[in-house]
C-alpha cells in the first residue's frame, strides 16, 4: 500500500484511514512470521506503506575496531555497530551487512533518541558511507528497546527524496508500533538461543558424564574379573607350589639315599614314583594356570582393541566363557553353548568380546532373586536332612548361528525374568532396576551401543521361558 504523497495528506480523516489500512496490512502480513521471515516481510511491508525506497531492520551488537591493523601489536578497541536483520531496497531484499555506528545517524536512535532529517542527511552525516550508496536524502528511525528499557536494534526508513511533515507523521506511528514489536521478537530469538545453549551444554555434560560411567562400568566389570581371575588362579598355583616343596623333600631323600652305605632298588622306585607324580601335579596345574592367563589376557587384550580379526567364532565364545569362569563359579552359574559347527568369519572381536562380557555380568547381578551364598547355604543345611533335596540350577544358555550373511546369537538365562513394563525399557540409559545399591543402568545400554556400532541390533526374545532372553542379530564377513 502507498501513502497519499500530498502535503498533509496524515493530517486529514482520509490520513488517519491510510495509517489504520497500513497497521492492519502490516499487522496481518507478519502476524504468522517469526525469526528472519517477521523482519524480511517486516521491512518491505513498511516500504510499500510509506513509499519509501529503504527500510532496515538491524541489532545492535559489538564491533572489533580494526583501526590499529592486522599487523599491529596493539590491543583492538571495541565500538557498537548494526547487523543488519533485513534490507528492503526498493524491488528485492538487499544481502545482510554489518556496519559500525560512528558517524551515522543510526548512532542517535541507538541511543533513544529522536532522529528524523526529511532531507539533506548525506551532508548532516558526511563520513556514512553508506548513506552515499544508497543516495538516501532523507531518514527517519526508531529503537527497538527491551522489556527492561535497553536499546537491541533499530528501524530505519530511508527515501531517495524528501520526507514531507505527513510522512513523517506515518513512519513515527508505524516504526513505533513495530519497532517494539520487532523488540519482543528479538528478545524471543535471544531467549531461545539461550535456552538452546543451556540445553547444548548440559547435553554435553551429560554425554561427558555417560562416557565416564560408561568407563567406570567397564572398569567395574574388569575389577570383577580381576578379582575372581586372582581367587581362581591362586587355586593351581598354590597346588603346584605345594607339589614342587613335596619334590624338593623327596630330591633331598633320594640324595640321602644314594650318599648312604645302602639303597634298596624298592625305596628308590618309590622316590621315583613320588617325583614323578609331583612333577605331574606341577605340571598339570601350572598348565591349568596358564590357560588361565592365556584366557583372560585375551579378554583383556580384546576389549581394548576395535580392530576386525579373523575367528572361529565357536572357540572365541569357549575362550571367553572359560575367561569368565571365575565369576562364574563364584556365583555357581553354568553356561551351556551351542555352537554345533566351526563358524570362521571377519569381526570386531573386541566389541563383540564386550557384548558377551557385558550380559554375563547383567546376567549374574540381576537374573536370580536371592543372593546364591544365602541360598546354598539354607539348601545345603536342608539337604543334610534331606538326601534328595536337589540344589537349583543357575544356567546361560549362548547358541548361535550365521544365515544370510547375519549371525543370530541367542543369550538366555533361567532367573527371575522381568515384566513386560521393565521389558520395554531395558536399553534405555540409567533405567536400572536396583537404584542405590550400585546399579548405574549403563549394562544394557552398553551392549544396545555396541551391537549399533557393529552395525546390529538387540532385542529381548518375547519367547524364551522361563528367565530372559536376548536376539542378536551382527552383520558377518566370510
Amino acid at each position: 500500500m502507498s501513502i497519499d504523497k500530498r502535503e498533509g495528506a496524515f493530517d486529514s480523516g482520509e490520513g488517519r484511514q491510510l495509517a489504520e489500512a497500513a497497521l492492519r496490512t502490516i499487522s496481518l502480513s507478519t502476524a504468522k512470521s517469526s525469526g528472519e521471515q517477521f523482519f524480511r516481510q517486516l521491512v518491505k511491508e513498511l516500504a510499500l506503506a510509506l513509499d519509501v525506497k529503504y527500510v532496515i531492520a538491524g541489532r545492535l551488537v559489538t564491533l572489533e575496531d580494526e583501526s590499529p591493523g592486522k599487523d599491529s601489536d596493539a590491543p583492538q578497541a571495541t565500538n557498537e555497530g548494526i547487523q543488519t536483520l533485513a534490507v528492503w531496497a526498493g524491488e528485492d531484499w538487499m544481502p545482510n551487512i554489518r556496519y559500525s555506528l560512528r558517524g551515522t545517524p543510526c548512532a542517535n536512535v541507538t541511543s533513544q533518541d529522536m532522529c528524523f532529517h526529511p532531507c539533506g542527511v548525506q551532508q548532516d552525516y558526511p563520513h556514512d558511507h553508506l548513506l552515499t550508496e544508497m543516495g538516501a536524502q532523507s531518514y527517519i528511525g526508531m529503537p527497538m528497546v527491551g522489556s527492561e528499557g535497553k536499546t537491541l536494534g533499530i528501524l530505519v526508513a530511508l527515501d531517495t527524496r524528501e520526507i514531507s511533515e505527513g510522512k513523517r507523521l506515518l513512519a513515527l506511528s508505524l516504526l513505533s508500533i513495530f519497532a517494539a514489536r520487532s523488540a519482543v521478537e528479538l528478545q524471543h530469538q535471544d531467549h531461545v538461543a539461550g535456552l538452546e545453549a543451556h540445553v547444548k551444554a548440559r547435553t554435553e555434560e551429560l554425554s561427558s558424564a555417560t562416557r565416564r560411567l560408561v568407563e567406570q562400568e567397564k572398569l567395574a566389570a574388569l575389577g570383577g574379573f580381576v578379582a575372581g581371575f586372582a581367587h581362581e588362579i591362586n587355586t593351581p598355583i598354590g597346588i603346584a607350589v605345594t607339589a614342587a616343596s613335596g619334590m624338593e623333600e623327596f630330591a633331598r631323600s633320594l640324595k640321602r639315599k644314594l650318599n648312604g652305605e645302602k639303597v634298596s632298588r624298592i625305596e628308590l622306585q618309590a622316590l621315583a614314583d613320588n617325583l614323578e607324580s609331583g612333577a605331574n601335579l606341577v605340571n598339570s596345574n601350572l598348565s591349568r594356570a596358564a590357560g588361565l592367563i592365556s584366557s583372560f589376557k585375551m579378554l583383556a587384550v580384546d576389549q581394548a582393541n576395535e580392530e576386525e580379526s579373523r575367528l572361529d567364532l565357536r572357540d572365541y565364545l569357549r575362550q571367553l566363557i572359560v575367561a569368565h569362569q571365575p565369576v562364574l563359579r563364584s556365583a555357581h552359574t553354568e553356561v551351556q553353548l551351542d555352537a554345533p559347527e566351526p563358524l570362521r568369519v571377519t569381526m570386531a572381536a573386541g566389541l563383540f568380546s564386550q557384548i558377551i562380557s557385558n550380559l554375563i555380568v547383567n546376567t549374574l547381578t540381576h537374573a536370580f532373586d536371592e543372593p546364591l551364598e544365602r541360598s546354598l547355604e539354607e539348601l545345603q543345611d536342608l539337604k543334610e536332612e534331606e538326601n534328595n533335596l536337589a540344589l537349583p540350577q543357575r544356567r546361560i544358555d549362548i547358541a548361535l548361528h550365521a544365515e544370510g550373511g547375519q549371525l543370530h546369537l541367542h543369550f538366555g538365562d533361567n532367573g527371575r525374568g522381568v515384566s513386560p513394563t521393565v521389558a520395554r525399557r531395558l536399553f534405555e540409559p540409567y533405567f536400572t532396576t536396583r537404584r542405590g545399591q550400585g546399579g548405574t543402568g549403563l549394562g544394557l545400554h552398553i551392549v544396545n551401543s555396541l551391537c549399533q556400532r557393529m552395525g546390529g541390533s538387540i532385542s529381548i526374545d518375547p519367547h524364551h521361558q522361563p528367565g530372559l532372553g536376548f536376539l542378536i542379530e551382527l552383520p558377518l564377513r566370510p
